[in-house]
């Protein structure tokens, strides 16, 4: 696949000695004392308590530690995604405040069943990877919500999970929960099911939580993806290549954290660009056209990344979400994004759709046709058949045409027939179609369900969670 590089060699150069002059001399500011401590062992220089400065030899020595591919694996331990170069693979986000009824079309608040039945959903489609929680249920404690998505995405689909807590307590939960599932500690760290993605408050200030998560996963040697979420104009410069530059910074020195205490351990960079500020209207939105700088500073460092489309920011299954989901999806396909996320995003990640999310599953299918070219054989040039039949050949009825037709793409939600099939199948635009196959999916779709005796002790993980905060 020929990938579609946004910034020269020479423009991510310059970016990443911007990125190593914020290190050295503007500094990041720390609050885990940990952390701190772990850097000033390395060769750090500290000031006002959790003022870090970091060296560019620190910098260029967890680069040459960190590994340039990291491979998920489904339930079974097969190796499904080797995120490395420009391989992409695709899922949904995580926690978002409502969802938009496939039955109704209601906005609502979720429940958890709507997490059950979005991980059943991600199960069934093909050209979903992996999975997120997609919706924050509302109809369980606040603290332990992160606890039940876990449960609920292990027992419902056989893909790879990339799970998102509130802080450390939860993220050790959800790793002990995938441990049981795979066979223990040992085989989670040779075949791992399941990555977390670490929200940082901004490029240049690293929150505790954001660290303690860090330090975690990469002693367990375990899968995380670092993302400072700057916004320009607000918490970084407001020109892309300032922003990006500090959220890099961020992301360095993430990076030198995690080599720092474990060498060699898997970790994931931002592909996600620092949002602007629509002063408009005051929202940070997630379908900007400024994309594919973030991912051009990954592909820089030859690191794996975390990318973002198929997100929207209508706020209902129409025309802009469809145009902004296939815009986002096939930017980041052409730009080499590894995990791209956040599929079935509406209202700017503040709603989820189910029928969103089987859009941009044929949107996926589509660009993943488009990318992957055409085969040039004879078979396929086909020489001596055109020589045989010239301009009055029986196309249709030949052997060859029966030996190939199947190997074009076709859809199985965009509208092919004829107006007056199209309407004896109902008349229905893309959003109801979509809403009919949602719905069919989930009466027909069973995933594979976990051994009674390992979902007894996720339940088991999520009841000892409870009993620590005191809830009955």
């Amino acid at each position: 696949m020929v990938r579609f590089q946004r910034l020269s060699t020479d423009e991510c150069q310059r970016i990443h000695w911007a990125g190593l002059e914020i290190l050295e001399r503007v500094g990041m500011r720390l609050y885990l004392q940990e952390a701190v401590d772990l850097l000033k062992k390395g060769g750090a220089d500290i000031e006002d308590g959790n003022l870090a400065f970091v060296p560019p030899g620190m910098v260029e020595k967890a680069l040459s530690t960190a590994p340039d591919r990291v491979v998920l694996c489904d339930r079974q331990g097969r190796p499904v995604m080797p995120l490395e170069g420009s391989r992409c693979f695709y899922g949904p986000g995580s926690d978002c405040m409502h969802i938009v009824d496939h039955r109704t079309g209601a906005r609502r608040q979720p429940v958890l069943a709507d997490v059950v039945e979005g991980t059943v959903l991600c199960d069934a489609l093909p050209h979903v990877n992996f999975v997120m929680s997609m919706v924050v249920p509302s109809d369980v404690t606040d603290v332990l919500a992160d606890r039940y998505q876990m449960q609920a995405m292990l027992s419902h689909t056989t893909k790879p999970i990339i799970v998102v807590t509130y802080d450390l307590d939860g993220l050790v939960d959800a790793i002990e929960m995938a441990e049981r599932v795979v066979g223990g500690e040992a085989a989670l760290r040779r075949r791992p099911l399941t990555a977390c993605y670490i929200n940082v408050a901004t490029g240049l200030r690293h929150n505790k939580e954001a660290l303690q998560k860090l330090l975690f996963l990469a002693a367990k040697r375990l899968p995380a993806l670092y993302i400072p979420v700057s916004t320009c104009g607000v918490s970084a410069p407001v020109t892309p290549a300032g922003a990006i530059a500090v959220d890099y910074a961020g992301t360095l020195l993430g990076l030198v954290l995690s080599q720092l205490q474990q060498e060699g351990a898997p970790f994931i960079t931002t592909g996600m660009q620092p949002s602007p500020l629509d002063l408009r209207t005051l929202t940070s939105p997630y379908c900007d056209a400024e994309r594919g700088f973030a991912q051009a500073m990954s592909h820089f460092y030859n690191l794996p990344q975390f990318a973002l489309g198929g997100a929207t920011d209508s706020k209902v299954v129409d025309q802009q979400a469809a145009a902004e989901a296939a815009l986002t999806l096939l930017t980041e396909t052409l730009g080499g994004g590894n995990l791209i996320h956040d599929l079935g995003y509406l209202a700017s990640g503040l709603t989820f759709s189910f029928a969103q999310l089987v859009i941009c599953d044929e949107i996926v299918s589509w660009i993943q046709a488009f990318v992957n070219g055409i085969e040039i054989s004879e078979e396929t040039l086909a020489l001596d058949l055109i020589a045989e039949y010239q301009d009055q050949g029986p196309w249709l009825e030949s052997d060859h045409t029966d030996r190939n037709f199947r190997r074009r793409w076709y859809p199985d939600l965009f509208e092919r027939a004829d107006y007056e099939t199209w309407l004896d199948r109902g008349g229905q635009d893309l959003g109801q179609r979509a809403a009919s196959r949602v719905a069919a999916i989930l009466e027909e779709h069973r995933p594979e369900a976990l051994p009674q005796d390992v979902q007894k002790e996720l339940e088991g993980i999520v009841a000892r969670a409870g009993d620590r905060a005191n809830i009955s």
